[in-house]
């Protein structure tokens, strides 16, 4: 009978190990998780001031093609579709789609004429939260910082 008793092999795991591998896993899965939120929100803040950038740039294009900025009511709509008061106004429109671009959260980007800074215009996103103000991911982006 000694014989068999050391003929036997181990097989399986015990709880423990079990326990340690299950732990070491789930902290990883945490640090991945966390360094993977944080790029995307990068992102989305890199994609929205990319937009920013374009439509400022598009804005002061109509203007000089124009001789005039686009009123409040008009807001951005008329960089894909011509007012009837613009004659030289290029086919198709000043941007490449036909769909206005959003901020990297999906949101309408906001055209404010005349704003306090004492510039013509500025386009703003209201951030990860959709709302004016915030911190963080939360805050506001503005055309006229973005670069």
């Amino acid at each position: 009978m000694k014989e068999n008793r050391k003929r036997q092999v181990r097989r399986g795991f015990t709880m423990v190990e079990l326990m340690a591998v299950l732990i070491i896993l789930g902290l990883l899965a945490t640090v991945v998780v966390r360094n993977f939120v944080g790029q995307v929100d990068k992102g989305r803040v890199t994609t929205t001031k990319a937009n920013l950038r374009l439509l400022h740039t598009t804005v002061n294009q109509f203007h000089m093609d124009t001789g005039r900025w686009p009123t409040p009511d008009e807001g951005l709509a008329v960089l894909i579709l011509q007012p009837a008061d613009v004659t030289n106004w290029p086919p198709g429109g000043y941007l490449e789609t036909t769909d206005m671009p959003k901020d990297g959260w999906g949101n309408d980007f906001i055209y404010e004429a005349m704003p306090e800074s004492g510039k013509p215009f500025v386009i703003k996103s209201y951030g990860a939260d959709g709302q004016e103000g915030g911190e963080g991911y939360n805050a506001d982006l503005y055309s006229t910082d973005a670069s």
